[in-house]
């Protein structure tokens, strides 16, 4: 069995759930698949309804939600109930991106011909999903999947297992029987899964995604991972110092940084003072303490080894001579950390190119924008940078040298559209793009069809220039 258990009150099991091995995923998988047969056949509006019926089930239960995730992996109360607007939104949108175009028409070689092209879906898509964000990645892969015509077998994350559970029972009473399965465990089971499903999406660790993408691509599933990063936000002189202080603050350490696009390091231009010093001011002021208190936008990472992490990366940081210039302590409830700033590290220190995944950001200087940019891209990962400047010129400028898949301008690199396409470059991503009219692409194969008239009563084209209409 497993257990998950709330990490701002570690005494509390949310759920227990069987560590389910591959016998137990196999059956799953043969029930989806069976499923997919039907569902695949289903017109296409009729796909869309039931959709439509799965996101007013999330709809109605979005409060009750809201409060589970918030128990189960400590996200912010209002971070919650933002998730859960945004999770009914998603399933919505993929009802609707069912009825876009399924193909298109070509002309034939020999202009009677009807050459076309159709999208068909793979059969049973396998989705391995994280913790912190447990309703709005299971449902950004699994409602395209299911818009498509495939089935879906969804393993989240241990300590998500009760939101997953959760989902799945909102979305039972508006799909087939067997059609979105949730199989629980740890790595195993998703091991399992990946050897089985004809389509696998995958959100996690480098590690795990690169493992999940050599499987899949030995026995020739099409495959995404969404991984990790180490998200730079370049400020330059001109920016509004306080303006950015507070949105990187935010990016920093809301839900304890526990997000793949949250900013890990801030690359300030010219002279640093002036914005650290807004920064530490704007980081000591995030309300920090019991993630179900609406006011607080940071409390407990989500295990005790995770806390272990994140302590000791600060430890690491002193012994390498940088100065912690707040947070770097433990807190309560649970396995809280203080946001943490570091800087006086080197831009090559481990703590400034690997992902530490909690309230951790390092402050590195550069003398000129050519240097942020080299600062920035100098790392394994690629997924999000932010620029603040008062300078568009300049802004469209470093934007076309900096290497991730999403750039932002005075935003924050935390925060995604569902409607546009997801991905970084480099150690962050392997395989198409997530989200928007991207997901289409991926949970289905193109099918090219020739049809050609059978030769009954077949004559020649008219010789006499007439029109096609007449």
């Amino acid at each position: 069995m497993i257990e998950s258990r709330s990490p701002q009150r570690p005494d509390d099991v949310v759920v227990t759930a069987p560590d389910m091995g591959r016998d137990e995923v196999a059956a799953a998988v043969r029930t989806a698949r069976q499923a997919a047969l039907a569902w695949t056949n289903v017109p296409a509006p009729a796909r869309a309804r039931a959709l439509e019926g799965v996101a007013g089930a999330i709809e109605a239960a979005a409060a009750e939600l809201s409060d589970l995730m918030v128990r189960e992996v400590g996200k912010p109360l209002d971070e919650a109930r933002a998730e859960m607007v945004r999770t009914v939104a998603i399933w919505r949108y993929y009802a609707q991106q069912g009825l876009d175009p399924d193909g298109a028409t070509y002309p034939s070689a020999d202009g009677r011909s009807l050459l076309m092209h159709r999208r068909r879906p793979h059969g049973v898509a396998g989705l391995i999903t994280p913790w912190n964000f447990p309703a709005a990645i299971p449902s950004w892969k699994s409602a395209p999947a299911l818009a498509c015509g495939n089935a879906a077998v969804l393993k989240p994350a241990p300590e998500a297992t009760a939101m997953a559970l959760r989902l799945a029972g909102c979305a039972a009473p508006h799909l087939p029987e067997g059609l979105l399965q949730v199989v629980t465990g740890e790595a195993g089971t998703g091991q399992a899964l990946v050897g089985l499903a004809d389509v696998v999406s995958f959100t996690g660790s480098v590690a795990a995604g690169r493992a999940v993408a050599r499987a899949a691509t030995e026995q020739g599933v099409p495959v995404q991972a969404e991984m990790g990063g180490q998200n730079a936000s370049i400020v330059l002189p001109d920016a509004d110092l306080e303006q950015a202080a507070a949105v990187v603050a935010g990016a920093a350490m809301g839900y304890a940084g526990q997000k793949c696009t949250a900013t890990s390091r801030a690359v300030v231009v010219g002279d640093p003072a002036p914005f650290t010093e807004a920064l530490v001011a704007a980081v000591e002021a995030l309300p920090v303490g019991d993630p179900a208190e609406p006011a607080n936008v940071s409390g407990p990472v989500i295990t005790a080894e995770a806390r272990s992490v994140v302590l000791g990366a600060v430890q690491e940081a002193r012994s390498r001579g940088g100065r912690v210039l707040a947070g770097g302590a433990p807190a309560e409830p649970g396995w809280t950390v203080l946001p943490t700033l570091v800087d006086g590290l080197d831009p090559g220190d481990r703590l400034a190119q690997e992902e530490v995944f909690g309230p951790l950001c390092v402050v590195l200087p550069a003398q000129d924008a050519d240097g942020a940019v080299s600062i920035a891209n100098g790392v394994r990962y690629g997924l999000v940078t932010s620029i603040f400047t008062s300078d568009l010129d300049r802004a469209l400028e470093l934007m076309g040298r900096v290497d991730t898949g999403m750039v932002k301008v005075n935003a924050p690199t935390s925060g995604v559209d569902f409607y546009a396409p997801f991905g970084g470059e480099k150690a962050s991503s392997l395989g198409p793009r997530e989200q928007g009219k991207a997901a289409r692409h991926f949970y289905t194969w193109t099918q090219t069809i020739t049809l050609a008239p059978s030769g009954r009563g077949d004559r020649p084209p008219s010789a006499g220039g007439t029109s096609p209409r007449g």
